[in-house]
């Protein structure tokens, strides 16, 4: 590390080294931080004396570049340096404003530094005292700066904290300036940088900066290369942390759980794939052969599987399924919604049983499905295994079942469950491998940092014959022809989904032109007419948001208003139409996700994105989701559009609060940290 800043340099003796762990003690233990100023700084984050010295800074301001007062110029921010001529204190009228002002002088010329209602400053630069000052120049004969930040010139010091330097600009509050805070931050960082631990600094070699130099480099910089090697040093510390925190959960659930090995002989599965009608992508066929290897690996199962709408995810659970009763164990699949576990359990209901697999349903209306009464249910005598499917709700973690011999769990849409959810169904079931499937794509930082306990398989490969959607952009001025459009295909047959971002208009709502599902019905079922409407919306009780639902999947309502409720729905392959209101509101995955209701059948689908389109960004977004449909190249950009809290939601992203690691770009990080916490890991006992 670079040591010209003498100001710098740790203490040189062990009498100057302060108690174990000083970085966690308040902030109110400093000679200069007190009652509101422990206030103030609390409002930043700061509490402690490490979250102080973890301050990161908005930006900063070259100010080594010292110019001649003859070269300024008005509209100019520079640096200059030179001698108090003279300065003096005048009052303004008859009240008790000031001006104090002072003239610095170097060869060249002077420029005249003004403060408005300072007095205190009086006296503080006597004359012929050599100072620095920064600032804005105003005007230009003579030239002048107002409220330039100055700093007098103290030969017996090399570093200057104010100017001369690269400056940290760092994010205020009220009653905080820049000027204390860096001062208070120069003077904490001499006594306690010599504590900050640096647990892997060997392991990192010289590729990173050690972690007093990230911390040094972090504020008071030497040359404009050095913040970002410190970021990604401190970043790469959050995320390490990050990793073994997941990883260690991970190795301690992997070491308790008993064994459960899937040592299937394909009985089951060969005929399944033969009576499917098609044969596997090739990213389904990779993908089997992972969850394969997991199975029989001799540890659960921690899969994560990420494929787009219509991917085929659920013939690959289906299969994950079959090792596992192939095997004499019990498989269990949880949806989010009663009428989405409807769906899966007619389909698996009509894969399984001709090959004598039982499969039952388990939701809040009913219980279960293991009811002799149900001939259609009824157990095969003559079935070659005893393994059997339970398909569900929340209801299998909270109700009455209870398997005996569960080898695997499949979860759904699993972003609408918790991950405390997910585990508690894992520990229910004696923790049996586990599948979770999205068909959300996640941008690749993003799994590795919230789901990076789980394995990621991904299918990244479409079934050929399925007809791509197409995407249009459209503004509120379209709307007749776009009316005029959603009424022809209703008119050929089609449904229709229309899609709103609220429920009720409010006075905020009416000011930002946001329309509401609810306002909207009347008027647009008569538009509709002599098609059925129906209307569904999360305030709608349960049992009504199923029955319209069914109503719709069924064929008895042609037009579905809604808001983002369907996002995670059944499949209604007559439904060709899907128009989005609003739509800048959305982020683009969610778009996307929507978009993929439609386009499930036979004939060309259509999705209309409506916008007000006042805003240039706003249609740059858009325009990303009519010009593809992979839905992993539009998750990418929805993370460098919006950045990972508002792209997840903060009270569903899961990630602990981050601040200096960016996942919309420290991808190599992320990886990094990975590996590093698995390695670390396997030769220590965390």
């Amino acid at each position: 590390m670079n040591q010209a800043r003498q100001r710098f340099q740790p203490p040189e003796t062990a009498t100057d080294r302060l108690p174990m762990d000083p970085l966690s003690r308040p902030v109110s233990d400093l000679t200069r931080v007190a009652g509101a100023r422990a206030t103030q700084l609390a409002r930043l984050g700061i509490n402690t004396i490490g979250d102080l010295l973890m301050l990161r800074p908005r930006r900063y301001e070259d100010r080594r570049q010292v110019r001649t007062i003859a070269s300024l110029g008005p509209g100019d921010i520079a640096t200059v340096r030179g001698r108090v001529l003279a300065s003096g204190l005048k009052r303004l009228g008859k009240g008790r404003k000031t001006l104090f002002e002072l003239i610095l002088e170097d060869d060249t010329g002077r420029v005249h530094c003004r403060w408005w209602n300072r007095p205190y400053m009086k006296g503080q630069f006597p004359q012929d005292t050599e100072m620095i000052a920064h600032g804005r120049v105003h005007t230009s004969k003579p030239p002048s700066m107002d409220h330039p930040e100055t700093e007098a010139i103290d030969e017996r010091e090399e570093a200057p904290v104010h100017l001369n330097r690269i400056v940290p600009i760092y994010p205020l509050t009220e009653g905080i300036t820049q000027r204390w805070l860096r001062s208070l931050l120069f003077e904490v960082l001499q006594q306690y940088r010599v504590h900050l631990c640096d647990p892997w600094a060997i392991s990192l070699g010289s590729e990173f900066p050690t972690r007093e130099e990230a911390v040094v480099h972090l504020h008071f910089p030497d040359h404009p290369n050095q913040p970002q090697p410190a970021r990604q040093r401190l970043a790469l510390d959050e995320l390490i942390q990050l990793q073994l925190s997941i990883q260690t959960r991970r190795k301690r659930l992997l070491e308790n759980a008993p064994l459960k090995i899937c040592r299937g002989d394909n009985r089951l599965i060969k005929p399944f794939l033969a009576n499917l009608g098609f044969r596997c992508t090739d990213a389904q066929t990779r993908v089997l052969r992972e969850i394969r290897a997991d199975v029989l690996s001799g540890v659960p199962m921690r899969r994560l599987l990420q494929g787009d709408v219509g991917s085929g995810k659920t013939v690959v659970s289906a299969c994950a399924a079959l090792m596992a009763i192939e095997s004499g164990f019990q498989a269990a699949l949880m949806a989010p919604t009663e009428i989405l576990a409807e769906q899966h359990f007619q389909l698996f209901e009509r894969w399984f049983t001709p090959l004598g697999i039982q499969v039952h349903l388990h939701t809040a209306n009913r219980k279960s499905t293991i009811d002799p009464t149900q001939p259609t249910l009824a157990f095969h005598p003559d079935s070659p295994c005893s393994g059997s499917l339970a398909v569900g709700t929340h209801a299998l973690i909270e109700g009455a079942f209870s398997p005996d011999n569960l080898g695997l769990v499949i979860i759904d849409e699993q972003h609408r469950f918790g991950v405390a959810q997910r585990e508690k169904l894992v520990r229910k079931g004696n923790y049996p491998h586990l599948l979770v499937m999205t068909a959300t794509p996640i941008p690749r930082t993003l799994g590795l940092t919230l789901y990076g306990d789980l394995d990621v398989s991904i299918i990244d490969q479409h079934p050929g014959g399925r007809i791509p959607v197409k995407t249009y952009v459209r503004t509120q001025s379209s709307l007749p022809k776009v009316w005029e459009f959603v009424h022809k295909q209703l008119d050929e047959g089609r449904q229709a989904y229309v899609v709103y971002p609220r429920i009720e208009t409010d006075g905020n709502a009416g000011l930002k032109g946001l329309k509401a599902v609810t306002r909207e019905f009347d008027s647009l079922r008569e538009r509709f007419l002599p098609h059925v409407t129906g209307l569904l919306h999360g305030s709608l009780p349960r049992e009504e948001k199923e029955s319209v639902m069914r109503a719709f999947r069924e064929g008895h309502l042609q037009v579905l208003l809604a808001t983002t409720v369907i996002e995670v729905g059944v499949d209604v392959p007559n439904a060709t139409i899907m128009l989005i209101e609003n739509a800048e509101q959305y982020g683009l995955a969610q778009l996307h996700q929507l978009r993929g209701r439609i386009g499930r059948g036979t004939h060309e689908s259509h999705c209309i994105l409506l916008t007000s389109g006042k805003s240039v960004e706003a249609n740059r977004r858009l325009n990303v989701l009519a010009k593809t449909t992979d839905g992993f190249e539009i998750a990418e950009a929805d993370l460098l559009l919006r950045g990972p809290g508002d792209l997840l939601g903060s009270d569903q992203s899961g990630l602990p609060k981050l601040l200096f690691a960016d996942l919309t770009k420290d991808i190599r990080l992320v990886e990094r940290a990975r590996a590093f916490a698995a390695d670390l890991l396997k030769t220590e006992d965390v």
